[in-house]
């Protein structure tokens, strides 16, 4: 697993949100989501809000590539599904920490629908 550097994990880190394009089976971006994501020390996390209904999170399940931008970073990346439970219990830590100032937004960012759907990021070489 390719580290991300420090400069691109401070950016993911502050950024609110991200842009998410994942590859399509042709090679292709699919046209961006805006999504949150959190990072548990050196790793970087996404899920769907909609669940495993996501359009974006489907593609990027089946393909395991895409593009993100954020903070003024821009990276091409690798999806890796988490289904450790002690991984997603982090995970769901680091958004209530990050964006618990939503009321209403994280409660089913951390339900076991978006649970299911959380994939690492890993920066592609």
């Amino acid at each position: 697993m390719t580290p991300w550097n420090p400069h691109a994990l401070e950016h993911l880190a502050a950024a609110d949100e991200l842009h998410i394009a994942p590859r399509r089976s042709d090679g292709s971006l699919r046209k961006p989501t805006t999504i949150w994501v959190v990072t548990d020390g050196d790793q970087v996390f996404v899920r769907s809000w909609r669940g495993t209904d996501g359009a974006w999170w489907k593609t990027a399940r089946t393909t395991g590539t895409g593009h993100i931008s954020a903070g003024g970073m821009d990276a091409d990346v690798s999806f890796t599904p988490v289904t450790d439970p002690a991984a997603n219990d982090s995970v769901d830590d680091a958004y209530r920490a990050k964006y618990g100032r939503y009321t209403g937004y994280v409660e089913p960012m951390t339900a076991e629908q978006a649970r299911a759907t959380t994939l690492r990021l890993t920066p592609q070489t």
